[in-house]
């Protein structure tokens, strides 16, 4: 068999971190089997459809790498192909036209409630003469769900499940106007785009068993279903917006990278062994949808940032201050100077180690462009009393003879003026990461003097002294 499997998000909303997990999850089983996987767009919902929103699904995609092998399909464009389908299934006496109104709706609906059952739709229109139809009623298309047996899926996530028929009622095809419902138009796309496995969240679960039924009217062949639980919450409940239940670009906002968001997700209800950190090569070898649990996964933040930690500590230097250059310039109002540049790229191996994220970092960086005389924290402040101050005044003198200035010769120095004056090397170090940063951490503040300069060390020690 050759594998095909395909995303179809709705462009009703943005692309949340589920959708992403459910399009990684099809990438990694259509790659794993050397098959093909597919994008689709299910903008038939005119009314609800937005533009932005499909752009947001693409650029999302695009930004965490897990691009379809072709191009997308747009639902919208085959809706004269369903609406065909639908009145193949008419003329088979497969289906039927229903003239229900509103309001004879709302009662079935009620008494169905009243009484227990799960079929909405009493069947009213599905045996009775067309010719009885009310002439000011614009039908919708019914289709003549089995009556008799039970649909079954085998799974590929949750094992045998199967249904009673006669819970199903008939589901429509066309409404009133014409236009094709979900149900109708997923089945006829996913065949036409040679659909094999169908791997998406267990809300689609019931839409299985009606899906199943149209595959075996049209005689198709029907795809092989697998559905996987839903992310919830730290607490085990729905996920909201306050637990990440919000557009993939907020998580690029965060300061999140790719690689490590989409390591995250491939970890999150599947499992390989003890690996925590691997390659989306590693996981198209590796993955096995045997191994996707059938229970809700939590969404663990602490892990998430563990995990881009990592990332950022092993990303190129050079990349990561091409991403957070601009932010460094706008957040200070800085004009482009040719040392921002080569400043944070001399920092970033120091400031990388500590960031948890990108807003972390340009955060940490901040301070390399400040101009003086710098604001302190509160920590800082209890640092630079009166004592740490002549410690600084006292070093300025020995600062001042350095050459070259680099973080060997000013660590040296340091430690000769601390033996010199009988003190431990942090009662020095410390005064002068205050009075450099205006914080009490930051990378070696050896790194963060030579990095800083000669001229710019002195400016910002001789502040403190006249403060």
């Amino acid at each position: 068999m050759n594998v095909v499997t395909r995303f179809a998000p709705s462009p009703t909303g943005f692309l949340h971190i589920g959708g992403v997990r459910t399009a990684l999850f099809n990438l990694l089983f259509a790659r794993h089997h050397g098959g093909k996987y597919l994008l689709r767009i299910e903008d038939t919902d005119k009314k609800r459809a937005v533009k932005d929103a499909i752009d947001a699904i693409l650029d999302g995609l695009n930004w965490l790498n897990l691009n379809s092998d072709e191009k997308p399909v747009f639902q919208s464009n085959n809706r004269e192909r369903h609406q065909r389908v639908a009145t193949e299934l008419l003329s088979a006496g497969l289906a039927y036209h229903c003239y229900c109104s509103q309001e004879e709706l709302l009662k079935m609906r009620e008494n169905a409630r009243v009484s227990g059952t799960s079929r909405l739709y009493d069947g009213k229109w599905r045996n009775k003469d067309p010719a009885e139809a009310p002439r000011d009623v614009a039908p919708v298309l019914r289709f003549k769900t089995p009556t008799n047996g039970t649909t079954k899926i085998n799974d590929l996530v949750q094992g045998p499940v199967n249904v009673s028929n006669e819970q199903l009622d008939d589901m429509i095809l066309l409404r009133a106007d014409g236009t094709p419902t979900y149900l109708l138009s997923a089945v006829v796309d996913d065949h036409d785009m040679g659909v094999t496995h169908i791997i998406r969240g267990d809300d689609h679960l019931t839409n299985a068993f009606r899906q199943i039924q149209l595959f075996k009217a049209l005689k198709w062949d029907t795809p092989i279903f697998g559905h996987i639980p839903l992310i919830h919450g730290p607490e085990g409940g729905k996920l909201s917006k306050r637990h990440g239940a919000l557009g993939i670009d907020h998580y690029k906002k965060q300061g999140y990278l790719p690689d490590a968001l989409v390591n995250y997700l491939m970890r999150l209800g599947w499992s390989h062994g003890n690996d925590e950190i691997f390659t989306l090569a590693q996981a198209i070898k590796w993955f096995d949808i045997s191994n996707v649990g059938k229970g809700p996964s939590r969404i663990d933040f602490n892990k998430l940032d563990s995990i881009n930690s990592h990332y950022i500590k092993e990303a190129d230097d050079e990349i990561l201050v091409g991403l957070i250059k601009e932010a460094v310039i706008e957040k200070l109002n800085l004009s482009e100077c040719s040392n921002i540049e080569q400043r944070l790229t001399d920092a970033m191996p120091g400031l990388k180690l500590r960031a948890k994220n990108l807003m972390e970092l340009i955060d940490s960086s901040l301070f390399y462009f400040k101009k003086g005389p710098l604001s302190f924290d509160k920590k800082a402040l209890l640092i630079l009393d009166k004592v740490a101050k002549e410690r600084l005044k006292k070093l300025t003198s020995s600062l001042e003879k350095i050459y070259p200035w680099n973080p060997e010769i000013i660590q040296s120095t340091l430690k000769d003026f601390s033996k010199n004056e009988e003190i431990n090397l942090g009662e020095i170090a410390q005064p002068l990461r205050a009075a450099l940063t205006g914080t009490t951490i930051s990378p070696s503040i050896f790194e963060v003097a030579s990095i800083l300069g000669k001229e710019e060390t002195m400016a910002r020690i001789k502040d403190i002294l006249n403060n």
